[in-house]
Formats: structure tokens, C-alpha cells, sequence
């Protein structure tokens, strides 16, 4: 627990400085954008409503999608942007209707009074309304900075270093001390911004300009505090600032015999927790020959495919089953040696995208359920299923219910009358050991199975396609000198047994990724 304390606050810094980084650049391009557009439509009703709707609109779509569509949207980029632009505009509403609300609330005898004066439209909007709408003008920056320290949490999947970083990985991992990371110091963020500029809110309504200029100075020192590590980690060797907690890996080899000596890698992975073992190993291997890596995690399948297919990843392990059905969207059932010569063909045709070989372990997607109830209804395949009546719920992760192996399953063994259930995979495996659903769309080299007495319903037909794990270069990856041949040495080096007992470890003894990795690592290297 200590150690695990411990290895989550050295990640703070640069986690907390990049999610600050990402909210207030959000909200100060958010409110330079809201307040002229705030200004336009309190002088025009059409223009006002108009406005209002269209800001009010994008609040109804859900914060994650509208992450999500950045991504396509840039055309496959990933990272800060995608997330800053989409967070731009979540925050957009509130200080667009406060502006609004503030300059159309002004008194009309107030401004006939400037007017008559002799005072123009830009001294009485400058010197007049603006000054008077300003508390509640601020009032809005406050809803949008809660907003946006909250909904930054999901820029992880695309990329983005967040405190989001700490919720999606704990909760994949069961690493709980990871989530109360996450989600306390996002708290204590949103909490710190909304306080500070509430005082500046109130100094602005008492016109005290001491009270103001303090709460900005406060401000402003701390967010130069957060954001410190981060700016200061872009002038250090990557070597020294992306790891995430466990000390740099030595090499005995002199400097100049060192393969990868200086080159820059991005390692990428998914969100479940085979994916950071996998990119810690993978990071290990490379750090050996003195690359410096840093990895992305907890990214989606097509994100991170689309990342890798543009260079910004330099290399990832995926499955050949999601690259034949998902990525180049073919349907065709093939043999294992089949698929994998065709999928390494197409990949490197269509996205210039390398395929080096097999791990050498297939994590396939399967239907499983408990033993004792398998045993007690005579349920020992797939098609077994079909014949079962009742309101059976089958549960699984959102992904698996949204690819076509799902569809193709579902079809294939006339499983339309079984209810599904999405839920992080996480959590899965406990529910169907609790009884809470039937069956659950698991992964075969997952621990949890064995370890929850469960049985994996054969598949008679064939539908689920093999899911080799292989390794992906990038175009630009696979031009990095000695970077394959380095990478290569990990092709056909470990099976179902030896991935099974890695991602056991992690989601049953509570091991961290980076330490199931050591333990492969410590079994590739006593070979």
C-alpha cells in the first residue's frame, strides 16, 4: 500500500499539470470566445436565441462522445488539441449566458444616463454595462471552470495527460488508491478555482481592486505552481520525466553500444489491464537499449489504431480478431496463420502500418459462466445457450456489445433473446460470480476465470476469430534504426500460461502493471 502510495504521488505532478494546463486553456479561449459572442447577441433577440441554441445544444451531447468526435474530426490526431478544442467548447454555455444575462439585465435608466451624457456605444459598453454585468459574467467563468476540471478527467482515452490518467488505469487494475488520486485532486481542483474566483467575484461586486488583485495573484501563483513540472519536463530528456513511477531501468551496456541509443518512442496501449502489462514490458525492452519511451494509455481501439496509422504512436500490441473485424472491417472467417498473413498484408498496404509477428499467446473473446451453474443446466458451448429460455442476461464491456464479433456471435447461435448488460471489464467477472448476470464476454488469458471457477463456452461454430497478440510499427516506427530488431526479440516469447499469471497478478494480488511486466521480463531473460 505504502509503495503504491507513493508511486501515485510521484505521477502527480505532471498528471496535475497537465490537466491544469488543459482546463485553463480551455476556459480562457472559451471566454475570449463567449464574451464578444455574449456582447453580439445581447444587442440582437434573433441573434441571442440563436446563440443560446447552439450552445445549449452541444451541453446535450455527452461529454466523452464529444471527446470522442475530436479525434475523427482532426483527422485521426490525438493528444492535447483534440481534447482542448472539445473542452473549449463544453465551456462555452455558461459564460455565453451569463454575458448575455449580465448585459441585458443592465438598468435601462442607467444607460439613458450615459447616453445623455454624450458617452458613445463603446464607452458605455466599456465603461457602463460591462463593468456592471462583470459579477455575473464571472459567476458563469465559475460554472464553466467546474465544469471543464470535471469533464477533462475523460480526455484520457484520447490521449491527453490528465488526473483522468489515475481513474481509468485504477479502475481496470482494481488499484482503488489510483481512483481516490484521481478523483480527490480533481475535487480539490475544481474546488480551488471555484473558490478563488468566487473572491474575485465578490471584490469585483465591492469594486475592492486590493481583493482582486490578490485573488489573481493567488491564482496565478498557483497555476504556475501546477504547471511548473510539466513546462519544466519538456526541457529534460524523456528518459527522466515519462515514466510513471518506477526508476528508469539501467543498462550495463557502454552508451555507444546501446541500440536505441537517444531515439524517442511512444509505446500506446488500450484500457484493460493485459494492455499495460504488454506496454511496460515493451518499454522495458527498449529502455535496455537506451530509448527513451514514453506510453500513452487507456485508449480506444480505433483511436490508438488511427494514432499508430499517423505516427503519433511508434508502436502498440493488438489482436489479430479486432484488426481483421474492426480496423479493416472484414468478415471473412480465416485459420489462424491465414489471418495473420492477411492482416499484416492489408494493414501494410492500406496504412503503411508494420507487423513484425506473434507474441506467441491468443487472448480471444469467449462467452463464460460459472461452473456450477454450466455443470447444473447442461451448458458446455455456445449453442448451448440457444436453447435456454428465461430472461438471461448476458454482460460484457461496452466495446465487445459495439463490434461486429458481438453481432456475428449473437446471429450465428440465435442469442437475440439474451438482454445484454455494459460494464467496465473491471467488474465483469465479479458480476457474473454474484449471480448478477448469466454470461460475460470474456477475454481468455484473463485470470479472474480460473480464479472465479469459471467455464468458457466452447464455440462450435467457429464465429469469435483468432486473437494473436502482435506487435504494430508506425510508418515512421519502422525507418528507426535497430528499433524492430530490438523489439523483435519478444516474437514468440510468451504463451497463454505466462500472460495468464501476469494479468492474474495485477487484477487479483493487486500488482502494479509495471511489476507484472518485471515478472515477464524476469522470465524472457532467464531463457
Amino acid at each position: 500500500m505504502r509503495e503504491n502510495f507513493i508511486a501515485r504521488l510521484q505521477e502527480l505532478p505532471d498528471l496535475l499539470g497537465g490537466h491544469l494546463i488543459l482546463s485553463i486553456s480551455a476556459i480562457i479561449v472559451g471566454l475570449v470566445i463567449s464574451v464578444p459572442l455574449g456582447v453580439v447577441a445581447s444587442r440582437s433577440p434573433r441573434l441571442r436565441s440563436t446563440f443560446l441554441a447552439i450552445a445549449s445544444v452541444t451541453q446535450t451531447i455527452p461529454s466523452m462522445a464529444l471527446l470522442a468526435l475530436m479525434v475523427p474530426l482532426l483527422g485521426g490526431m490525438i493528444g492535447f488539441l483534440p481534447a482542448f478544442l472539445a473542452l473549449t467548447v463544453y465551456s462555452m454555455l455558461p459564460m455565453l449566458r451569463n454575458t448575455v444575462t449580465g448585459l441585458t439585465e443592465v438598468d435601462p435608466a442607467i444607460i439613458e444616463a450615459a447616453r445623455g451624457v454624450g458617452m458613445t456605444e463603446r464607452q458605455l459598453l466599456l465603461q457602463v454595462e460591462i463593468p456592471l454585468a462583470l459579477p455575473i459574467i464571472i459567476a458563469g467563468i465559475r460554472t464553466a471552470a467546474v465544469w471543464v476540471v470535471g469533464t477533462a478527467t475523460l480526455s484520457t482515452p484520447i490521449g491527453a495527460a490528465s488526473l483522468g490518467n489515475y481513474i481509468f488505469a485504477g479502475l481496470q487494475t482494481r488499484n482503488w488508491v489510483s481512483v481516490l488520486f484521481g478523483c480527490v485532486f480533481a475535487a480539490l481542483l475544481a474546488i480551488f478555482l471555484d473558490s478563488v474566483i468566487r473572491l474575485m467575484e465578490v471584490a469585483v461586486r465591492r469594486r475592492d481592486r486590493s481583493l482582486t488583485l490578490a485573488g489573481a495573484l493567488i491564482l496565478l501563483v498557483a497555476l504556475g505552481a501546477g504547471m511548473a513540472p510539466v513546462l519544466y519536463g519538456h526541457l529534460r530528456p524523456a528518459q527522466s520525466r515519462l515514466g510513471t513511477g518506477r526508476p528508469v531501468q539501467k543498462s550495463l551496456q557502454p552508451a555507444d553500444e546501446l541500440l536505441l541509443a537517444g531515439q524517442r518512442v511512444t509505446i500506446g496501449s488500450k484500457a484493460f489491464t493485459e494492455q499495460y502489462i504488454l506496454a511496460n514490458l515493451l518499454k522495458r525492452q527498449l529502455e535496455s537499449q537506451g530509448a527513451l519511451v514514453e506510453n500513452i494509455q487507456n485508449m480506444g481501439s480505433t483511436i490508438l489504431f488511427d494514432a499508430l496509422a499517423r505516427s503519433t504512436v511508434d508502436l502498440y500490441v493488438d489482436y489479430t480478431g479486432t484488426l481483421w473485424t474492426t480496423i479493416l472491417d472484414r468478415q471473412t472467417p480465416q485459420e489462424r496463420t491465414g489471418l495473420f498473413i492477411d492482416v499484416a498484408k492489408h494493414l501494410k498496404e492500406e496504412y503503411g502500418v508494420l507487423t513484425i509477428g506473434r507474441l506467441g499467446f491468443d487472448n480471444s473473446y469467449c462467452l463464460a459462466m460459472r461452473r456450477d451453474r454450466s455443470t447444473a443446466l447442461g451448458i458446455r458451448s455456445i449453442e448451448d445457450l440457444a436453447a435456454q429460455s428465461g430472461d438471461w442476461v448476458l454482460g460484457g464491456d461496452p466495446e465487445f456489445f459495439g463490434r461486429p464479433e458481438w453481432v456475428t456471435v449473437r446471429d450465428a447461435y440465435q442469442l437475440g433473446h439474451m438482454s445484454t448488460r455494459g460494464m467496465d471489464a473491471t467488474f465483469m467477472y465479479g458480476a457474473v460470480r454474484d449471480g448478477e448476470v448469466d454470461v460475460i464476454g470474456a477475454y481468455t488469458t484473463d485470470g479472474r476465470i480460473g480464479a472465479y471457477d469459471l467455464v468458457i463456452l466452447r464455440d462450435p461454430k467457429r464465429v469469435f476469430p483468432p486473437y494473436d497478440a502482435i506487435l504494430l510499427f508506425s510508418p515512421r516506427a519502422a525507418k528507426i534504426p535497430n528499433l524492430v530488431e530490438v523489439a523483435t526479440r519478444l516474437v514468440n516469447s510468451i504463451n497463454d500460461e505466462m500472460m495468464r499469471e501476469a494479468n492474474r497478478r495485477v487484477d487479483l494480488e493487486r500488482q502494479p502493471p509495471e511489476q507484472a511486466a518485471g515478472y515477464l521480463h524476469s522470465l524472457l531473460e532467464s531463457r
